[in-house]
């Protein structure tokens, strides 16, 4: 069939238009009004399926079913151990002592392994439900949220009490805090999943209770309010768990503190003028902790940016804003060998990854580079530090 044509006309006026806003602004900026194309469900659909037809025969398994000699808490109590914290060479079973950026591989770690089995499993399975509309997946997608966060037997308390302590010295910190930094995907799996025949209204509404009781404990415990007020990248990403937490159970004051503190914390006192972080770069891991750091604002900016307060856009008095922030990064993804600050003491070979701040950044400030940038990266990174440090695994379900 032969396809019919229309002749068009352009006003001499629009010509006439066109032309000034190639001479007054450059092609560039009208090429910018438009929005950049990117079908992530296209680009994911093979690698989604595939890790979800493998989920499919995974029983859930959660922190009570392992459990230390050195944890303070009970068997439904998350328990882990501070990464840069060591016997002491002088005093073995005295309290540990710090190297800082050097990971302790005699650590406890099976609780923070089996959560991001979890979130692993759950977002993947979301993910293929989202695309294919499958109800296998969903099924079992609610199967493991049931385990970790229903029933009685297998679920863990929504608190983090004992997280990220050092031998001899702390049972707990607010520092662990960030070990729940994989719930964030599992919050926005469960939006994903409402309305699946999978997962009755009872199921749904245990769900979000238990994440609205993790909300007010990070909320009100000191623990929760310490890491809130640090003032590097463990604020940032206190405030990407408490958004995401509050937006999945319309939690609306908890969302506006949360878009408060971004535009009046964590940019001004994190990114210095030329869009750095300088909390960042004086650590032991400069290149990974600053693409860390990057993540946990991008998401915020995802999770929060409504009609009317578009975070991405939000630029402080002085210019600096996200834009800024992903200027700065963003050649030194594309080639890491430019990068001008001391290498990561370890696992900077293996960074960067296919870094969501990259898709989330070019879809909202049109950037079509970042977009490109992010198709070139790996997107399931085997290496455990850097699973660690990237829990935004399946960006499908977080565009549309």
């Amino acid at each position: 069939m032969t396809k019919r044509t229309h002749d068009v006309q352009i006003a001499p006026g629009a010509i006439l238009l066109l032309c000034v806003g190639i001479l007054l602004f450059g092609p560039t900026s009208l090429q910018s009004q438009a929005s950049v194309k990117v079908d992530v469900a296209a680009i994911d659909r093979a690698r989604v399926l595939s890790g979800a037809e493998r989920y499919l025969q995974e029983p859930p398994l959660t922190v009570a079913a392992f459990s230390s000699p050195r944890s303070a808490g009970g068997v439904h109590e998350y328990f882990s151990e501070g990464d840069y914290w060591w016997p002491d060479p002088k005093n073995p079973e005295g309290p540990y002592v710090q190297r800082d950026g050097m990971s302790n591989p005699d650590n406890f770690n099976k609780h923070r392994e089996m959560m991001q089995r979890f979130c692993k499993a759950v977002s993947t399975l979301a993910a293929a439900y989202k695309i294919t509309h499958d109800e296998k997946f969903a099924a079992q997608a609610v199967r493991h949220l049931k385990a970790w966060l229903v029933a009685d037997s297998t679920k863990m308390f929504p608190h983090l009490k004992y997280a990220q302590a050092i031998k001899g010295k702390f049972t707990g910190r607010g520092t662990g805090i960030i070990d729940t930094i994989h719930l964030i995907e599992i919050a926005r799996s469960v939006e994903i999943l409402s309305g699946s025949p999978s997962m009755s209204a009872a199921e749904e509404s245990a769900i979000k209770k238990w994440f609205a009781e993790y909300l007010a404990w990070m909320m009100t415990h000191q623990y929760g309010i310490d890491e809130r007020d640090a003032k590097n990248n463990h604020g940032t990403w206190w405030i990407s768990q408490a958004a995401a937490f509050a937006h999945l159970v319309g939690d609306t004051a908890s969302l506006s503190f949360c878009r408060t503190r971004f535009k009046t914390v964590l940019l001004p006192k994190q990114m210095a003028a030329n869009g750095s972080f300088p909390e960042e770069l004086r650590r032991t891991k400069p290149y990974n902790y600053s693409l860390f750091n990057l993540e946990g604002l991008a998401l915020i900016c995802q999770v929060l940016s409504v009609p009317g307060d578009n975070l991405w856009e939000f630029t402080l008095s002085d210019g600096r804003n996200m834009r800024k922030g992903i200027e700065f990064l963003y050649p030194y993804i594309v080639d890491k060998s430019k990068w001008p600050y001391p290498k990561d003491v370890m696992y900077f070979e293996y960074f960067p990854v296919r870094q969501p701040s990259l898709l989330f950044a070019g879809i909202a400030l049109n950037e079509q580079r970042y977009i490109e940038a992010w198709k070139k990266l790996d997107p399931d990174p085997t290496n455990a530090e850097v699973q660690r440090n990237v829990p935004i695994r399946q960006p499908v379900l977080w565009v549309e």
